[in-house]
């Protein structure tokens, strides 16, 4: 050991050089990175740093400790690998750099020798032995495996030999220095370091002298050098990048609630939603430079899925491809078009499934979103169809068109009491929501609950006619104009009675009230119906269906969007009917296709979202679907209907299935 420190102290001094010679990977480093700022200082502001405590513990569960990452078994463990065991090799690097050239010379803390530095150098041989499996594992996935997710980029496998020869070169460098110093007297302290000395045992047989040693050492040490800094240099201009900007994504990712759309000052803007990058925020730009193009987006994109014109892996990738062009630009040119064509934005069901799974919580539904606004609110164009749902809403209060004077007719012999201030207090006002107002199918889900209130004794009244559309369909179809207009109307007409806890029987509803509404000066309870059935049902007198299996499909915006999960399966057993999954289901539930607006638009690309759900379903072996959303309910019933399969399975909502099973008094 003592020997490769004065060798290396009597060549030039070569330590001196290695730290002048680092200057030269930083400054790549620095400079790349401050490129790519001003790309991201471009976009509008944007406040990321509120709710400290909950984004370090964001970072340190998704960065230092690759939660999501580890959510896929192959991918995550040959990441974990990479990853935990360059962190060890670089904690190692400095320990050795602090003792050698700041601690021992300056205040001699000898203590580092010894037990600690033989345990590190066991530490080191192992996690560098892991980080090796780890890239090959990730060269076999490229090269053999190949799965069709991954882009096939020459720089992306470069970086992965270089990763390996940095690794393989590293332990060349032990190995070399155990042969040349330590492996005749097989010096005890040698065994902790077991790869090197394995190594070093195999290069007996050659005999080398002991300047023919030290020069491959030599040799060895200065490639693993170079490799090294060149591996720094590259950072900023491959995907390398996510070492920083991914692990930053994780410390600033949203705010609860998850899929809160931004409003827009509809009153002072020159604008409305994106054509061009700097119209994003800087957040929105920086996510473009976080993506590493893993491909987990994709694998569980409904539209891609399903044939449709949209991958959010190449959508991100296609926002920093142009991105990248307005580098030296005034003039960047408009994203809309050519850049993304508008089949693709159209195409997203906002199901929030990319983001999900995304390990680094990129944003990709608000920019589809933004870029529907501005084709909405600005270039009044969008597909042929929406004119229509539009019209309805602003002259009927509802998408279909159905005059808001027979909203309530649903409920004329079931004596629904009208909310007021009577009920205010203590009571509920039950939102049955435009598709349970007007939808014949949907309609019963409205009269089912009803009776379960009452069966319960819950205090709950209607709006009736006073009802509007929550205005959902509209801000997700990208016109927030009338989205305020009825958020507005909503929130004078709750005030004005009273009103402090809703239920909902649609979980579009059921987010807009909850984490859309308070942007407008409208806080409420809210609840959505499975909520309240999981408390009373217990209560109720019914009769219990063993014998019956079924299946439950999770609404997007119940499960993704809010986290509600369990509460609709707890009912589904509460009845006693035996509960099945899907292959997708929880938070990796398949859309039904509905969400977004899409319920109001054709699919005229590629096979229907609702029949890949439907075919699961039925893969299952149960005879019913249940599900929890009006949206899901009649997408799921037309898949079934136009697959010719319900005589195969039945689609019902919660509902209806706890009200069938009231026992008569």
């Amino acid at each position: 050991m003592e020997a490769t420190r004065q060798f290396f102290w009597n060549v030039g001094n070569i330590r001196i050089a290695i730290y002048v010679l680092s200057i030269i990977p930083v400054a790549f480093i620095v400079y790349g990175i401050y490129k790519r700022a001003l790309l991201w200082k471009r976009g509008a502001p944007e406040n990321r740093w509120t709710n400290l405590p909950q984004r370090i513990l964001s970072f340190v569960q998704n960065s230092l400790f690759q939660k999501r990452i580890l959510r896929e078994a192959y991918p995550g463990l040959m990441h974990g690998l990479i990853f935990f065991g360059f962190v060890i090799l670089f904690i190692g690097t400095a320990l050795i750099a602090f003792q050698e050239d700041i601690t021992l010379p300056l205040l001699k803390w000898e203590y580092l020798k010894g037990t600690f530095y033989l345990a590190y150098s066991l530490i080191l041989d192992i996690f560098g032995l892991l980080a090796i499996i780890g890239t090959l594992m990730a060269l076999a996935r490229r090269l053999v495996l190949k799965p069709e997710r991954l882009d096939k980029r020459w720089d992306d496998n470069l970086v992965l030999y270089l990763l390996l020869f940095i690794l393989v070169t590293g332990f060349f460098v032990e190995a070399f220095r155990i042969y040349a110093n330590e492996l005749p007297s097989h010096p005890a302290w040698s065994r902790w370091s077991p790869v090197g000395l394995s190594l070093a045992s195999l290069f007996k047989g050659l005999s080398l002298s002991p300047s023919a040693s030290l020069t491959l050492h030599r040799l060895a040490w200065w490639l693993h050098l170079i490799a090294a800094f060149t591996f720094l240099a590259l950072i900023p201009y491959t995907k390398l990048l996510h070492i920083f900007t991914g692990a930053a994504d994780t410390f600033l990712r949203p705010d609860p609630p998850t899929g809160r759309l931004v409003p827009i000052d509809i009153e002072n803007s020159e604008t409305f939603g994106v054509e061009k990058h700097e119209e994003f925020t800087w957040k929105q730009l920086f996510d473009l430079d976080a993506c590493v193009r893993c491909g987990r987006c994709q694998d569980v994109c409904p539209a891609h899925l399903s044939g449709k014109p949209l991958s959010p892996k190449a959508f991100i990738q296609d926002l920093r491809a142009s991105m990248d062009k307005c580098l030296g630009s005034d003039d960047p040119p408009p994203l809309i078009g050519d850049i993304i064509k508008e089949e693709t934005f159209w195409a997203c069901t906002t199901c929030r499934a990319c983001e999900e799974v995304c390990p680094l919580f990129i944003e990709h539904v608000p920019k589809h979103m933004e870029m529907r606004r501005h084709m909405v609110l600005v270039r009044t164009k969008f597909p042929s169809e929406l004119r229509t749902t539009f019209r309805n809403l602003e002259r009927h209060a509802n998408p279909w068109g159905v005059p808001k004077s027979t909203r309530d007719e649903w409920a004329k012999d079931l004596d629904v009491p009208q909310f007021g201030p009577e009920i205010a207090e203590e009571g509920y006002l039950l939102w049955v929501g435009c598709a349970c107002s007007v939808d014949e199918n949907n309609i019963k889900t409205a009269m089912a609950m009803t009776r379960l209130l009452k069966a319960a004794g819950i205090p709950f009244g209607i709006l009736g006619k006073r009802e509007f559309c929550c205005g959902e369909p509209a801000r997700r179809l990208g016109n927030e104009y009338v989205f305020q207009l009825e958020a507005e109307q909503n929130i004078e007409i709750f005030n004005d009675l009273g009103v402090k806890r809703i239920i909902t029987l649609c979980p579009h509803g059921y987010h807009v009230f909850k984490n859309e509404y308070p942007d407008f000066g409208g806080s409420y309870e809210v609840f959505h119906y499975t909520e309240i059935l999981t408390k009373v049902l217990d209560d109720l007198n019914l009769n219990t269906q063993a014998e019956q299996t079924i299946t439950y499909h999770d609404p997007c915006y119940l499960g993704r969007y809010n986290g509600i999960y369990d509460t609709p399966r707890n009912v589904i057993r509460k009845t006693g009917a035996s509960l099945t999954e899907m292959d997708h289901h929880g938070s990796g539930s398949l859309c039904c296709g509905g969400g977004g607006g899409h319920i109001w638009m054709e699919e005229q690309m590629g096979q229907r979202i609702s029949h890949l759900r439907i075919d699961e379903a039925v893969q299952t072996g149960c005879d019913t679907v249940l599900t929890a959303c009006p949206h899901c309910l009649t997408m799921l019933t037309d898949g079934a209907k136009e697959k010719e399969m319900t005589d195969k399975i039945e689609v019902k909502d919660i509902a209806r299935w706890a009200e069938a099973l009231l026992k008569e008094d």
